[in-house]
């Protein structure tokens, strides 16, 4: 029994050692799987695939960067990765002609779609760190990466870098340390290992592109912000501006008109003794008035309030149309201007922003008679065309009364301006100009539906009268 083999006690070392390399090789093995299958699951979803390198850059030549490097890099790492295969590690003409190529062509590839041309490269690396295992002519030599194969590796490790996130690159370079830490385990005897310094360099490389790419990113969603701000600066400069306006009209306009509604309500109680048709004219003025203050708080809100432009306003009564002519028509004639109106015979059916936009061009060709043209015998034809695809607005006045004098001898020309504005806001046209016996005639040309572009029209920005 003595002399019998070593007892439970002497045998436990080799099994431990052998238990332990077989745990060391297994944890790395675990390694690679799941660094396999972070890469799989990246290759199934790359970052905007298709995609150039630098293909945001303004720059023409900066953008053709990449190709060249690629180009350059694959013509002069082609032959010389077949003659070092073929003729210093001594490989068959046919395997080297083959592994050369698929350890560089797809260098061309890494412009677009850098992860994918890394399978091949990598895949190639191996296998011909395999292939060279029982060859002669990897004695003395780099081995498992050829020289040809680090440097294009690295050039490989640029493009993703450029381009990967950080889970794919280190998925990446965890990969690459696995597959040398196992093919060094094969390694042959009297080689120089340069599983290591590919391991480091392509960290490095790729801590470095990352790195450059991020700041890139930074700086650019820095630009994007400053954009961003300063946009939000002129927005607010525009509100302020606004906002000014809206006071200056309320504290001026605001305040005249409601001053003369107020005198012109009170006249017939105030002053006795007034004739009818003095007490109907400030009836009209108190009339003109208030309707001229329910306007300006329509506009006052549109200056506002940023939301009452986007919503439709605070007003909710409808918008002035056609329809509304007679009315208009009528305070005109109280003002002294004699004037006819003629619309179409059977009710026509128009698109609010037509309606109103014809509307306002009727208000304000009358507006500019009675400060221009005080007296003037006025026509407004109201009329839709034969084919029922247009309508026409036409007021024509005629040459003022000689003894009458205009209540206004300058203008600012807004009036004409808002016109033309109205009518291009709904795709019509506008003719205006001065007639042979000293009138006026305004004549414009309106679709019965506006364009698709103007499908917004109804805001209380456009239906306010200035």
């Amino acid at each position: 029994m003595n002399g019998s083999p070593p007892t439970p006690a002497e045998a436990p070392p080799e099994p431990a050692a052998g238990h332990g390399r077989g745990s060391a090789r297994a944890r790395v093995l675990r390694a690679a799987r799941q660094a396999l299958r972070v890469l799989a699951v990246e290759l199934g979803t790359p970052t905007e695939p298709g995609t150039p390198l630098f293909a945001g850059v303004q720059s023409r030549w900066l953008r053709l960067l990449p190709y060249l490097v690629a180009f350059v890099f694959t013509l002069v790492l082609l032959p010389a990765t077949i003659t070092l295969l073929g003729n210093e590690y001594r490989m068959s003409g046919a395997l080297a002609g083959v592994l050369g190529t698929a350890q560089t062509a797809p260098l061309l590839l890494a412009v677009t779609r850098p992860l994918q041309a890394w399978w091949i490269i990598f895949a190639a690396d191996v296998v011909g760190a395999v292939a060279l295992l029982g060859n002669d002519g990897v004695i003395g030599r780099a081995w498992p990466w050829t020289p040809t194969a680090v440097v294009g590796y690295l050039v490989l490790m640029l493009a993703l870098s450029l381009r990967e996130r950080r889970r794919a690159l280190t998925a990446v370079w965890l990969t690459t340390g696995a597959a040398g830490i196992l093919l060094e385990t094969a390694a042959p005897r009297s080689v120089q290992s340069t599983w290591v310094v590919m391991f480091v360099l392509a960290g490095v490389v790729l801590l470095m592109g990352a790195t450059l790419r991020e700041r890139g990113d930074a700086q650019r969603k820095l630009r994007e912000q400053e954009t961003i701000s300063e946009a939000e600066r002129a927005h607010r400069t525009l509100l302020e501006e606004r906002t000014r306006i809206a006071r200056e009209l309320h504290d001026v306009v605001a305040h005249h008109m409601s001053v003369i509604t107020v005198q012109a309500d009170s006249a017939p109680y105030r002053i006795s003794g007034i004739p009818q048709e003095a007490v109907e004219e400030f009836g009209s003025i108190a009339s003109a008035a208030r309707e001229s203050l329910a306007e300006m708080r329509r506009l006052l809100g549109v200056l506002r309030s940023e939301e009452t432009e986007r919503h439709g306003g605070p007003e909710k009564a409808p918008q002035p149309g056609i329809q509304m002519l007679p009315k208009l028509v009528e305070s005109t004639v109280r003002a002294g201007v004699p004037v006819e109106l003629a619309l179409p015979e059977e009710q026509v059916v128009l698109e609010p922003a037509v309606d109103l936009s014809a509307y306002r061009i009727v208000q304000e060709a009358l507006a500019n008679v009675v400060r221009h043209a005080p007296g003037a015998r006025t026509r407004v034809s109201v009329m839709t065309s034969m084919d029922g695809s247009r309508l026409t607005v036409l007021v024509v006045n005629s040459a003022p009364p000689a003894p009458s004098e205009p209540l206004e001898t300058t203008g600012t020309g807004h009036g004409l301006i808002g016109m033309r504005e109205r009518v291009r806001l709904v795709d019509g046209s506008l003719d205006t100009g001065p007639l042979p016996d000293g009138g006026f005639r305004v004549a414009a040309l309106l679709p019965l539906a506006p364009p698709p572009s103007s499908a917004s029209p109804l805001s209380p920005k456009d239906s306010d009268p200035l």
